[in-house]
């Protein structure tokens, strides 16, 4: 997906704003297994992955809990750092060779300030992050494992064959030996 239509597909703004942000874009390239965001640290960037995928996970009593996956068109950022320039409480680390849009937080910041509709596509940007999470937060507290794993095979069945089952377990809040089981019966 090219960054026109990412930017388009967040919040529609005139070409003139548009050309403002890809202004300040690059694209950059990780490799697998790097961590782009690192917790207990500030980095205010904002990225979209342009190929690739990646978690967020936290460590919790030597355990990795894996809380959310991002897969190619998906903005991936620390809100913690970003919104509040604070240290972030998660790790984001990348499952595959990956190439993202980057976005600066200051140059995009000063872009917020100076252009009304650059700073409405953030506004939607972060509304649309916020329900997301909101959607993960209820699935977690109001659906069973099987419920969530079945959700995960209906609407991103492509990230079932990227990820490993020990961070698909994870992020359902299971075990792999629980995973085998819902997928058997599945």
């Amino acid at each position: 997906m090219s960054l026109h239509e990412l930017i388009q597909r967040i919040h529609p703004i005139p070409a003139e704003a548009e050309s403002k942000l890809l202004d300040i874009a690059a694209v950059v390239s990780f490799p697998k297994y790097h961590l782009l965001f690192r917790a207990d640290k500030i980095d205010h960037h904002l990225y979209f992955i342009k190929k690739g995928i990646v978690r967020a996970f936290t460590e919790k009593d030597e355990m990795s809990i894996t809380f959310y996956f991002g897969m190619e068109g998906d903005p991936v950022l620390s809100m913690k750092s970003y919104v509040r320039r604070e240290k972030s409480y998660e790790d984001i680390e990348l499952l595959e060779d990956s190439e993202f849009y980057q976005f600066d937080g200051a140059a995009l910041e000063g872009l917020y300030n100076e252009d009304l509709h650059i700073a409405n596509w953030g506004r939607k940007l972060a509304e649309i992050e916020l329900v997301r999470t909101e959607e993960r937060l209820i699935a977690r507290q109001f659906r069973t494992a099987a419920e969530r794993y079945a959700e995960l095979m209906q609407d991103t069945p492509e990230l079932l064959r990227r990820v490993s089952l020990g961070h698909i377990a994870s992020y359902l809040g299971i075990t792999q030996v629980s995973l085998s089981r819902i997928r058997t019966k599945q």
